[in-house]
């Protein structure tokens, strides 16, 4: 069988599987942009593209993720490579990090700290606005940390050290200006993880007891042991849980506790601030 042209590979993909996904995945077997594939369905297919391409529809209609099948993810303006080890980054998360910018001062040499830095994208992202800082990014999986080190090697940013840890064991007596976490928050038995690109994703970064809920009482917890004083500790959270991490912070010692919106105007970040020690009277 002859090799065929875009327009056909194009056409037949987004019967299968949708016009966006179909040309993402053309795009990255043939190295061409989606405008290059649109103004010229007329060009060939190298059979071994050809062959490429429909291995990959399949794969996508089988349910797998366009980001593993590619191998990247645009966060913050910036490719990340991700692979099955990592969670995919999703927008509503750089939501986060604008959060945590707003609470690092660009003329102050802050420390940051990111808890469960999976692909190192909200840690990364955080250290190429405010390359004046020192970030810190945990995670207890060594594949992980893998993809992590590979997008600050790549993203050529330096002022980033990722550490193997589970949760904040390997910290000692370090203290942060800030603490982010996109921690998992899923509740255990929750049907979304049987759909979707959620059955491709690592369990571990997304289920969390049977609220769903267990990391960010940990994190709110020990979180304290590790912030400065007046620290802010940011945490991305489920759609429905904003009430419920408000009221684990509050419990928990922390002030100013807010909840922001993302731009679907579902409550995504709770944020808390450490109260500062007032001196004895």
């Amino acid at each position: 069988m002859s090799p065929i042209n875009l327009g056909q590979a194009l056409q037949d993909g987004t019967a299968r599987i949708g016009a966006t996904d179909a040309r993402v995945l053309l795009a990255h077997v043939t190295g061409r942009n989606a405008a290059y594939l649109i103004a010229h369905p007329e060009i060939g297919m190298r059979q071994q593209q050809e062959t490429a391409y429909r291995a990959l529809v399949e794969r996508r209609e089988a349910g797998e993720p366009v980001a593993y099948l590619t191998g990247e993810r645009e966060f913050y303006g910036r490719p990340f490579k991700v692979s099955p080890a990592v969670l995919i980054p999703r927008p509503e998360t750089e939501l986060l990090v604008d959060l945590a910018l707003e609470r690092i001062a660009t003329s102050t040499a802050a420390r940051i700290l990111d808890v469960g830095t999976g692909s190192g994208c909200v840690a990364i992202a955080i250290a190429s606005e405010r390359s004046h800082c020192k970030i810190v990014a945990l995670d207890q999986s060594y594949e992980a940390l893998a993809v992590a080190r590979r997008n600050a090697f790549e993203l050529r940013v330096g002022n980033v050290a990722f550490l193997q840890s589970n949760w904040f064991e390997a910290l000692r007596d370090e203290h942060f200006d800030v603490i982010v976490s996109n921690p998992p928050y899923v509740a255990a038995g929750d049907p979304h993880l049987e759909a979707g690109d959620l059955r491709f994703e690592p369990r571990s970064a997304l289920e969390s007891g049977t609220d769903g809920l267990d990391a960010i009482r940990h994190i709110a917890a020990e979180g304290a042991k590790h912030l400065a004083p007046g620290g802010w500790l940011l945490v991305e959270h489920g759609h429905d849980q904003g009430a419920a991490v408000r009221a684990l912070f509050e419990a928990a010692g922390y002030a100013d506790v807010f909840s922001e919106q993302d731009l679907a105007d579902i409550e995504r970040v709770t944020g808390a601030r450490l109260t500062v020690p007032q001196p004895a009277r």
